[in-house]
């Protein structure tokens, strides 16, 4: 009788202790679950909303990004661009001294992106440069002969065109001054003549000036997605698919991919574009403003303690900056939404503007934050050579007792920087031609120079010889 008692407490133990298991198991099920369920809104409650920049971001976007979608949406929809020109080459010493040269044929390729439904594409402009033919090669085989329709050499932006009774698959442009550093992009091109590529990385860095390689003055968008030879033109997009870059550029010591790629913004090559299509050229917008990027070293120079920033060395007095009431000696730290913390980041931003844009822009003064409505005006600068010009005021040159010459407003040229040229040079002949406006330089746009000369701020004439 005691053992049969025993055995039903033992039985009677062994349920109690599987019910309470059960309990604690369903209890963490239905906590998991409701974890869950509070998630899962929490991504509804952003997918719906029009902030996106939001704390509770679609982490899984990120955890996991699926490229997949983007890949579908671009691969269509950029090109294999073929230029075919025609080079005078001589085939000895005899046929070079009596002038007999022959038509050399050479090809080059790269990438371009279809940018609407009629069949506009944006590439790179060395990509077509000096082209007597280009002809265009869709991703399904179909290849198109293209018209150059313009560009803009300083950006190394061209616009072509290719026709057919056909709707052409797009890419649409993002704004490219809302993406971040860390952000997934994907590069889509045509590497090493190898179609449909896509290749996939983050952003390294934004408002990247490169002047310290190329002559010409750029804000890129650099990336470590895969980019090599051919992929220039391509597209650089979101995850989403959308257009944030056209890629430009790597920095290789070998013509090879090493990690460092360069894009043009989507803002920029967007204006150009429109520019393009609706004025002929590229309407450029200026503050009316000269300066220098800041530094600990140049603050230190300065008097000042601002290490962030676009110092204001003087100000153009009948340009905007100089009408709205910015003065030498304030320093722009933001212009609308974007803060300007180097050069780069403002002439990034002022590229994507026309003239007549209004801008608020936030400056210091000794330590007092203003801000400003500075409307842009219409550019009577050119860029050359590295250095941005303008035609001289006539009391300017009797001040310096010379009669011609360009006024250097800004030197980005590294090797002329070495050499001492400064704002305020004038520039006043080329390979011993003189100069007498910013005319006199397209001229100029295809020749090998190898002389220059300048008129110092002291009057002395300087001449430069290059190799």
């Amino acid at each position: 009788m005691k053992k049969k008692r025993m055995r039903i407490l033992k039985i009677f133990y062994i349920t109690v202790l599987v019910i309470v298991v059960s309990l604690i198991v369903n209890i963490t099920i239905d906590r998991f679950e409701q974890k869950t369920n509070s998630f899962n809104d929490l991504e509804i409650i952003h997918t719906s909303g029009n902030n996106s920049i939001n704390q509770f971001q679609d982490l899984k976007k990120f955890q996991n990004p699926d490229f997949t979608i983007a890949a579908e949406k671009t691969i269509n929809s950029v090109v294999h661009v073929k230029n075919t020109a025609l080079n005078k080459s001589s085939n000895s010493l005899w046929d070079l001294f009596y002038g007999n040269s022959q038509q050399k044929r050479t090809i080059g390729t790269g990438s371009g992106v279809i940018v609407s439904s009629d069949g506009y594409i944006i590439t790179n402009y060395h990509v077509i440069d000096n082209a007597s033919s280009i002809e265009v090669t869709t991703n399904d085989n179909k290849s198109f002969s293209a018209e150059l329709i313009g560009y803009d050499e300083n950006s190394d932006i061209a616009i072509l065109k290719i026709d057919d009774n056909i709707k052409f698959p797009y890419i649409i442009f993002a704004d490219s001054d809302q993406t971040k550093i860390g952000e997934w992009v994907l590069a889509v091109g045509n590497p090493f003549n190898l179609t449909s590529t896509v290749t996939a990385g983050i952003i390294s860095a934004k408002s990247r000036d490169l002047s310290d390689f190329d002559s010409k003055n750029q804000s890129f968008i650099q990336t470590d997605a895969a980019v090599n030879s051919g992929n220039s033109g391509g597209a650089l997009v979101n995850i989403d698919g959308d257009l944030i870059g056209i890629n430009t550029a790597i920095q290789s010591n070998n013509a090879g991919f090493i990690g460092y790629s360069f894009a043009v913004p989507s803002n920029i090559a967007r204006k150009i574009f429109e520019d393009i299509l609706e004025f002929g050229d590229v309407q450029r917008g200026l503050l009316g403003v000269t300066g220098q990027s800041l530094n600990s070293e140049n603050a230190k120079e300065l008097g000042i303690t601002k290490t962030e920033g676009f110092y204001i060395n003087e100000t153009d007095p009948e340009m905007g900056a100089h009408l709205a009431g910015m003065r030498n000696g304030d320093i722009i730290l933001q212009i609308d939404d974007v803060q300007i913390t180097k050069f780069s980041d403002l002439s990034g931003y002022l590229n994507s503007k026309r003239p007549g844009d209004n801008l608020s822009v936030t400056i210091d003064r000794e330590g007092k934050i203003m801000d400003l409505n500075v409307s842009l005006k219409v550019s009577t600068y050119v860029q050359f050579y590295g250095m941005q010009l303008k035609n001289s005021n006539k009391k300017y040159l009797e001040n310096l007792n010379i009669e011609n010459g360009l006024t250097v407003v800004v030197n980005r040229n590294s090797t002329l920087y070495r050499m001492g040229i400064r704002p305020g040079y004038v520039l006043t002949e080329i390979n011993e031609k003189i100069i007498g406006s910013t005319t006199d330089l397209r001229s100029f746009e295809k020749e090998n120079i190898y002389q220059i000369s300048f008129i110092d701020l002291d009057g002395n004439k300087e001449r430069l010889i290059f190799d």
